[in-house]
């Protein structure tokens, strides 16, 4: 990791930025965590509350000059210890960049900057007849900004796709300050190399993304649907899933909660979460046939094994879905895996995550969306190093029975510190060296994230 010059000052940073650039620990302190259990090593020198792209860039030319280490934050809510203050560092802050500088009804696009929060861009949308795909489950609360630079993926992935489906064109800037731009508002585009990709999902490494131009789709007709279907045990949840993926219909929505997950759902926030033996299917039905739809697929659960199955109007069902990291944590589920593999192997990785929990004498909760074969089994663990540390090593084992099946370390929230020590599981060393190269080139002092990501 690159190191700063013990002799410089942020004085020419405060004479750029002025009141955008905080120096003081309490306010410091405020920009330095995210919702991981990373802790950060040190405190940064100071953090500039970006309102523009040529703050951003005024930010990293300093940064490029000094050599100091830099951590970009947008809403700090991801899971993966990828925005963490480094100690002597900088903190780049995009959250106050939350503009729609632009909806496209004609082109179904909009123009927005980093901050903006996932719901409300799609809010937005909806007062159109559009509405933008990507779904996390913390959607109230991410940012578009941070969606994109871990290529999140969220509830609504097995009809829509990931982040990096919903991306059109990309303001980005380098780690010199330069301020480069990508994509295209078009439909078609195969002018030069296609960049937009390189920076989705690349967790700050490469270069800090001030402004997305994203694509909409339209809000399907009529009402949606919602269904629930309790299961005995998990492989006939996960067979049931595995036969939903591979015919018609398919749902919008297709998530799995394990017995253990569902209960400290409810104990969090009482909703009338239906309890099952072992496992919970929650599924989304859109379009003029959503109910038709839902029907068919509650009647597939049921072919499958499930012991009730029920179709509903609205989706609280899916709002209390939307609570499941919070209660996990409060239950002591505190150390999170985020896993994915091919829907084929759905049911044989759950298996082998239950062998791995009796194996190693510690409670695993498993949460997934389940469609698109991403897992987040949630470890229990107190707050003691020593008791983390073992419920680490469940996760790493969790995470090489992922690889053994074709699978991948993370499937939405990045590989951040916590994930960093994995990459060799996923890439061997030619791979690794060319991703690298590629950071070098963008970034050859090495600024930008080190450490983290790739």
């Amino acid at each position: 990791m690159t190191t700063h010059n013990p002799t410089d000052t942020l004085d020419d940073l405060a004479a750029e930025l002025g009141t955008r650039l905080l120096t003081d620990p309490d306010q410091v302190r405020g920009y330095i965590n995210d919702r991981s259990i990373a802790e950060p090593e040190g405190m940064p020198r100071g953090v500039v509350v970006a309102g523009s792209a040529d703050d951003v860039a005024r930010a990293l030319r300093w940064a490029n000059r000094t050599r100091t280490p830099v951590s970009v934050r947008g809403a700090g809510t991801g899971l993966s210890g990828g925005s963490l203050g480094y100690p002597e560092g900088l903190v780049v802050s995009l959250d106050a960049m939350n503009a729609i500088l632009d909806i496209d009804v004609e082109n179904r696009l909009a123009d927005v900057e980093p901050g903006v929060i996932t719901s409300e861009l799609d809010a937005a949308a909806r007062e159109h007849g559009l509405f933008f795909a990507p779904d996390p489950a913390s959607a109230h609360i991410s940012s578009v900004g941070g969606n994109i630079a871990t290529n999140a993926g969220g509830l609504r992935c097995i009809a829509h796709g990931t982040t990096d489906a919903a991306v059109a064109a990309l303001e980005v800037v380098l780690a010199d300050g330069s301020i480069i731009h990508t994509g295209a508002r078009t439909i078609k585009n195969s002018t030069g190399l296609n960049m937009t990709p390189l920076f989705v999902g690349s967790e700050g490494t490469l270069g800090i993304i001030t402004r997305a131009t994203v694509r909409l789709k339209p809000v399907p007709e009529g009402e949606p649907r919602t269904f629930f279907a309790s299961f005995d045990d998990l492989e006939s949840a996960g067979r049931a899933v595995t036969s939903i993926v591979s015919t018609e219909p398919r749902p919008e929505v297709l998530e799995l909660i394990d017995a253990t997950c569902a209960r400290l759902i409810e104990e969090f926030e009482p909703s009338g979460l239906p309890q099952p033996e072992a496992a919970l299917l929650l599924g989304k039905t859109v379009g003029p046939t959503a109910e038709r739809d839902a029907g068919i697929l509650a009647a597939t659960c049921r072919r499958w094994g499930a012991t009730q199955s029920q179709v509903f109007e609205g989706e609280e069902l899916l709002e209390a879905r939307r609570l499941a990291n919070g209660a996990l944590l409060a239950g002591r589920y505190a150390v999170h895996c985020d896993v994915g593999v091919p829907v084929g192997n759905l049911v044989e990785m759950m298996r082998g995550v239950e062998e791995i929990a009796a194996e190693s004498g510690r409670g695993v909760s498993i949460l997934a969306h389940a469609g698109d074969g991403n897992l987040h089994p949630a470890i229990e663990s107190d707050e003691t190093p020593e008791d983390r540390k073992r419920a680490e090593e469940v996760v790493d084992r969790i995470t090489e029975l992922a690889i053994s099946m074709g699978g991948v370390i993370t499937g939405e929230h990045g590989v951040g510190s916590l994930k960093y020590r994995e990459l060799p599981l996923q890439f061997d060393e030619p791979t690794l060296r060319a991703q690298r190269a590629i950071k070098a080139a963008l970034d050859p002092h090495g600024i930008l994230t080190p450490g983290r990501g790739i």
